[in-house]
């Protein structure tokens, strides 16, 4: 007996396993591993994922699959393994370590249709009936002419048909319509001439196919013609011409294709960092390199080359880049240096889009992905290099479940393919650079800009020193003076502000009351344009106040400094600047973002205002100015990677300034000048910050020197998630060694989301095994609670969120 081992596509506990089906003789051949199937589970159909064959079952009666949705797999081999590691090593479910690996489009309802890629004359009798002439038909004709699933395959593998699902919904198979000639050059010449000397507009037609026998889009002959539909149709009745639907690919980036780049020459430090790598690629080694270099030191063309290495050897590659600095800058940079070799994989892009990119990576037409954090999963067979830029951004980690970071997944695969993995960045993180320094990783260093420039002068300003003399502004005079100055000689500035909105919070000057809201622990931001107050964490909404909800006093005023608050400040201060604001709410519309880069990269505004979304990734000739307005904005948050992250974000948004031929300046306003995270990115002083930092952590039992683990749990009844929460604490405590660490349980800093109580308890360890083994019990002992979706929770390894 045939039998496949499915994946249930139903996100649960209880049904976390592999279940056994028969494989029904007419599927023999078309159930494969990695391909979907529709199966019966108790009372309905669901869909499932083949993770292997066997010959035979411990169960006795087997249900039969009853149908198969793909016949070519959408998970490879390595992939069903990957997802298998992925569900011990993040403990989510395995069913939710394959979705994260597929494009939204396959969680989709589809139409699945077959397209005839050969000759009519080709296909057996039973074919022609089922197609009636048509390329593309409905794949039920094939179930209703009993055409069994083993020629389908078959038909698919020795490429005389495909078969492709077109979703229902936004995200069909995009077709255009092609018009192409149905008869021979000798009966379209005879044609003509028993053409009538009323048909003046067929003839041309036909004329322009004698010259141009291939098939052309409908709409361009309409304009290369000007003519209408009218005569084409009348043609195609008489059967001279044929109408063709073909695929095309949506690509958002075919109006960026321009001449082709050629690699630059290295300087002697990039070709000294390069070499290891190239050594690596020519040694079939994994070695995990990072890429240690600052800003404009030259990091891509390094990454550039090493992917042209790879390429010549016909292996793949994989590039990830921070969803935020995922710029078209960054896209052009590749799709100029490899054309139609890139696949581009990140959110701006629609579902359709992203099934496009996916389609093109599994069919084998493209050797590079460039794509943001689960680009990391792209479905390459034959890997030769996996890169990950800005390897310190913590967008790359997921949180939702599967809660992976994007570094661990790509250190996995490049033990399976024997390839390097690069990690660039100018601010590593404590914890790469700490495994650099132990020789766990290969360290590469770039000390010096590519063009020998200097790095631009940071200055800090003391805030406090402005607000005693009087400067209530919320720019200090020197970065007044600055912006002058730069405008007099039309330069360019960027400013950014760590937060998005009008202002931080609402608050009544006479009884101190501030304007939380109803569903969270947290007060609402006030935005200008819609005149609203919202909650950033559960989107509520509601209107701005007119006088306090408490004391009814009309004293309501603003608090804090947003981007719309620091825009409409510019446009009062520097009346004749031209302002480009760049947040959430500028750039939430497809396009958005290509489209304000594109106006202030034309020179089209003076100043480029925005949150972290401008820090990175971002090279524009013309910026000689940076100013940061609030540096303290994340050194005040509770948690303790919060020096690093101010570190990190500092030295990034210095780095947009003087990157060519006019010297850059930053100016860095904060609270806090003393802080050395802010001392220490002025100096560009990354070796200090890491000596710093590190002892710090070591003092307190922070990563690196302990691993950490996060448990959450939420419910409605605040009194019931307290007491879980202590049972959770007594239970981890019962199976945890004296080496690990359990702090807790506690109440989440924001206790209440979403109208949800939250707690949480954190471990410190040293081994994984043992906190796997005293995590598993927990899931265990909650089981019930969490199946009657009671209690939730979760599990995060390494968190980089503990609100």
């Amino acid at each position: 007996m045939a039998v496949a081992k499915v994946v249930i596509d139903v996100a649960a506990a209880a049904i976390d396993s592999l279940f056994d089906y028969e494989i029904p003789e007419n599927l023999e051949g078309s159930v494969q591993p990695g391909v979907r199937v529709i199966v019966p589970f108790g009372p309905r159909k669901v869909m499932g994922f083949v993770t292997e064959l066997t010959n035979g079952s411990q169960f006795e009666s087997l249900k039969e699959i009853i149908s198969v949705m793909d016949h070519t797999p959408v998970l490879t081999n390595e992939l069903l393994d990957l997802s298998k590691w992925l569900q011990e090593e993040t403990l989510c479910y395995r069913i939710s370590a394959m979705q994260a690996m597929l494009p939204a489009a396959f969680k989709a309802k589809y139409k699945k249709e077959v397209w005839l890629l050969a000759d009519e004359d080709e296909l057996p009798d039973v074919w022609k009936i089922a197609a009636e002439g048509r390329e593309v038909f409905p794949f039920e004709e094939l179930e209703k002419h009993q055409i069994p699933a083993s020629q389908v395959t078959r038909m698919v593998q020795e490429g005389l048909i495909d078969v492709k699902y077109s979703v229902k919904g936004k995200n069909r198979i995009k077709k255009d319509t092609y018009i192409e000639l149905a008869v021979g050059e000798h009966e379209l010449l005879l044609a003509i001439e028993d053409l009538g000397s009323q048909a003046k507009k067929q003839r041309l037609i036909l004329e322009f196919f004698s010259k141009k026998p291939q098939p052309i889009l409908l709409n361009d002959l309409i304009k290369k013609l000007q003519t209408t539909k009218s005569p084409i149709d009348q043609l195609i009745d008489k059967r001279i011409l044929k109408r063709v639907k073909k695929e095309v690919y949506r690509d958002p980036y075919q109006k960026n294709t321009t001449e082709r780049t050629k690699p630059l020459s290295l300087t002697e430090q990039q070709q000294s960092a390069i070499e290891p790598i190239h050594t690596s690629i020519d040694e079939k080694r994994h070695e995990v390199f990072l890429l240690h270099g600052v800003t404009g030191s030259g990091k891509t063309e390094i990454y550039l080359q090493s992917i042209q290495r790879v390429m010549d050897e016909g292996k793949e590659a994989i590039v990830l880049v921070p969803e935020i600095s995922l710029t078209p800058q960054m896209v052009t940079r590749f799709k100029e240096r490899f054309g139609g070799e890139v696949a581009v994989l990140h959110s701006a892009l629609s579902q359709g889009e992203k099934y496009d990119e996916w389609r093109k990576i599994q069919r084998k037409e493209v050797s590079v992905v460039v794509g943001a954090r689960s680009a990391v999963f792209a479905p390459f067979e034959n890997l030769g290099i996996i890169i990950i830029d800005e390897e310190h951004e913590t967008s790359y980690k997921q949180e939702d479940y599967p809660k992976y970071h994007a570094r661990e997944v790509a250190k996995y695969r490049g033990r399976v393919h024997q390839c390097p993995v690069v990690l660039g960045s100018a601010t590593p993180t404590l914890e790469s650079y700490a495994r650099a320094s132990k020789d766990v990783y290969t360290l590469l260093e770039l000390k010096d800009r590519v063009n020998d420039q200097d790095l631009p002068r940071i200055e800090i300003v003391d805030m406090r020193t402005e607000l005693e003399k009087g400067n209530r502004s919320m720019f200090s005079e020197s970065l007044t003076e600055k912006i002058q100055d730069r405008l007099d000689k039309n330069e360019q500035i960027v400013l950014l502000l760590n937060r998005r909105g009008y202002s931080s919070f609402v608050m009544c000057r006479e009884c101190g009351e501030t304007i939380q809201c109803e569903h969270c622990d947290i007060s609402m931001t006030y935005h200008q344009r819609q005149h609203k107050l919202k909650c950033h964490y559960c989107n509520a909404e509601r209107g701005m106040p007119k006088t306090c909800p408490n004391c009814e006093s009309d004293a309501i005023r603003f608090f804090g400094t947003g981007t719309q608050k620091v825009e409409e400040a510019l446009k009062t201060q520097f009346e004749k600047a031209r302002v480009i604001r760049m947040d959430v709410d500028t750039t939430s519309r497809k396009g958005a973002h290509e489209k304000l880069l594109g106006q202030f990269g034309r020179g089209e505004a003076d100043i480029l205002l925005g949150t972290q979304m401008i820090a990175k990734g971002l090279d524009f000739k013309n910026v000689t100015l940076v100013g940061v307005i609030a540096a303290d904005s994340m050194l005040h948050l509770p948690d303790f990677r919060a020096s690093e992250r101010s570190f990190q974000l500092l030295t990034q948004v210095s780095g947009r300034a003087g990157r060519h031929e006019l010297p850059g300046e930053v100016v860095v306003q904060t609270y806090t000048p003393d802080h050395y995270s802010v001392v220490l990115a002025s100096e560009y002083d990354f070796e200090g910050f890491f000596q710093r930092e590190m002892n710090f952590r070591k003092q307190v039992g922070y990563p690196p020197y302990y691993f950490m683990v996060l448990i959450n749990l939420s419910h409605e009844n605040h009194v019931q998630v307290n007491q879980m929460a202590n049972e959770l604490a007594n239970e981890l405590a019962k199976n945890l060694s004296q080496e690990s660490i359990l702090l807790g349980p506690t109440p989440s800093p924001m206790l209440r989301i979403k109208d949800r109580y939250r707690y949480q308890c954190m471990i410190k360890y040293k081994r994984k095994e043992e906190v796997d083994y005293a995590l598993r019990s927990v899931l265990e002992h909650f089981k019930k609670e969490v199946n009657q979706n009671k209690l939730q929770m979760t599990i995060d390894f390494d968190p980089y969120y503990f609100m």
